[in-house]
């Protein structure tokens, strides 16, 4: 089930691999910008909320990631050729240590 999006908007480039891939029919125009949106559940969503905690979600909860990220993303839709991609993405883009404190045990 799909509850948030994240929306990947494309450049040409961009545009291409996901056209190459077979996903063309999938591109939407978001704030009149080509885009696709890649879904996800309550799960992964905070996952990425632990990885990326500047993330913000609009009023359609979608959210746009970091660049790196985004580039991580595309490359893994255009390799699978499928914008079912999150539960694979996210053990890419999930860092479950992100915003803690790494303490030596070591004296």
């Amino acid at each position: 089930m799909t509850d948030y999006y994240i929306n990947v908007f494309l450049n040409d480039e961009s545009k291409k691999l996901i056209e190459e891939a077979g996903l063309g029919s999938q591109v939407k125009a978001v704030s009149g910008k080509d885009c696709v949106q890649i879904g996800m559940d309550k799960k992964d969503q905070k996952k990425l909320l632990k990885s990326f905690p500047d993330l913000q979600f609009d009023s359609s909860n979608a959210c746009v990631l970091p660049e790196q990220a985004e580039k991580t993303l595309i490359g893994i839709v255009k390799d699978m050729k499928t914008l079912d991609v999150m539960k694979i993405a996210i053990m890419k883009l999930f860092n479950p240590l992100a915003g803690k404190d790494l303490r030596s045990r070591l004296h």
